[in-house]
């Protein structure tokens, strides 16, 4: 039974109301002082209790989408790697889809009116990096009269450890971008969805690690590259945008900054603003101070040269860590041209899902409005709920 099954999540949630039930029942039989009625009463409080907390962590985790599968859970996934077939003869490309599912359009509708899911598997060119995703296609993709259109196309990266499918199912990205497109405030836009760690169970903080997964060259260069060949791409410099959260969107502020002819636009979604060290992350620059301070972004808009990108960063003046360094974030940007700054700052709102999802929808139409300006499209109008420009 899988560690997201809504079946386990029942099983569970009964077993932690029977347990109390019985407790309570119990609890007068058990009142004497007997040795085997002390064991009884531990044994009941110590049942209920990992029930219930078995719960509760279960559904923390489907609404949150921390963890896939037991062995993402315990540490021991390894199904995901680095290939090892370098035949000549070998028949796949770098990008295979597995899967294809319609997007549900809310309230009803033509299943196809929303457009569509695929599942991918994409193994880098380069960096021989093998990782799992999903691609959102408009349905303009698939209608006769759009054959021989090209499309943006952004990355939509989780945070840490996170799940590819938490941005389809929880924080609706495909549904949304449909949505906007449809009510025309943004055009339509390919996405590519994901998670950073693209060498489990390691968060390698989108970073080339010496000797170990070159990650930031994988998502620079060998994921565009990939799906480019693939689907109908805009092509040119600058055509991709990147957004995230937590994780995600500290890498996608990297991304755009220190690849602005890939990425012309890269929005943070509760982002912040240096790599970490810690047990998840491990030594990822092994003494080398130039990569330590790559990784770094306040180093970046201090000791090297503007991008010519535009950044995104969102915050909430209560609930969110970050919020004094995303206003000194966006006060060092607007002293950096031709590097451009914007901002979302909600009153409240955690780091977790509710809020992000309140920011999706307007980070969106940002994105969608800068890919647009770079390669010569037009952009709708200025209804309310857009990021303030800096």
């Amino acid at each position: 039974m899988g560690l997201t099954s809504n079946t386990l999540l029942a099983l569970a949630a009964t077993s932690g109301v029977l347990l109390f039930a019985g407790t309570v029942w119990l609890w007068p039989r058990l009142a004497r002082r007997s040795l085997r009625a002390v064991l009884g009463r531990v044994g009941l409080l110590f049942a209920t209790q990992v029930a219930v907390f078995a719960a509760v962590g279960l559904a923390a985790n489907q609404a949150f989408g921390f963890y896939a599968s037991w062995a993402d859970l315990f540490g021991r996934e390894d199904g995901q790697g680095v290939v090892v077939d370098h035949s000549a003869g070998a028949s796949e490309g770098p990008l295979r889809v597995v899967g294809d599912r319609r997007v549900t359009p809310v309230g009803g509708g033509r299943a196809d009116a929303a457009g569509r899911v695929q599942e991918i598997r994409i193994v880098g060119r380069t960096t021989r990096i093998a990782t799992p995703a999903y691609v959102y296609l408009p349905p303009e993709y698939f209608q006769a009269r759009h054959r021989t259109r090209t499309f943006p196309a952004a990355v939509v990266l989780t945070g840490y450890p996170g799940t590819a499918e938490a941005l389809v199912d929880k924080l609706h990205y495909p549904r949304t971008a449909s949505e906007l497109a449809a009510a025309g405030r943004m055009e339509p836009m390919i996405l590519v969805m994901l998670r950073p760690t693209v060498a489990p169970p390691r968060d390698t903080e989108c970073v080339d690690v010496p000797d170990g997964p070159q990650t930031e060259s994988f998502f620079a260069k060998d994921l565009p590259e990939a799906v480019g060949a693939h689907y109908r791409v805009d092509e040119g410099p600058g055509r991709w945008g990147v957004v995230g959260n937590s994780t995600g969107g500290y890498c996608a502020l990297k991304l755009a900054m220190h690849h602005p002819d890939v990425y012309a636009a890269g929005a943070g979604l509760s982002a912040y603003y240096d790599a970490p060290s810690d047990p998840t992350t491990g030594d990822l620059f092994q003494g080398d101070e130039g990569r330590r301070n790559r990784a770094d972004l306040w180093w970046c808009l201090e000791n090297l040269p503007a991008p010519d990108t535009s950044l995104l960063v969102t915050s909430s003046k209560s609930g969110e860590s970050n919020y004094k360094d995303t206003v000194e974030f966006i006060g060092r940007v607007k002293e950096k041209s031709p590097t451009r700054i914007s901002s979302i700052i909600l009153e409240s709102g955690g780091h977790n899902f509710n809020t992000w999802r309140r920011e999706i929808p307007a980070t969106l139409r940002w994105l969608g409005e800068r890919l647009g300006e770079r390669l010569g499209g037009q952009s709708d109008g200025r209804p309310g709920g857009r990021p303030d420009g800096h």
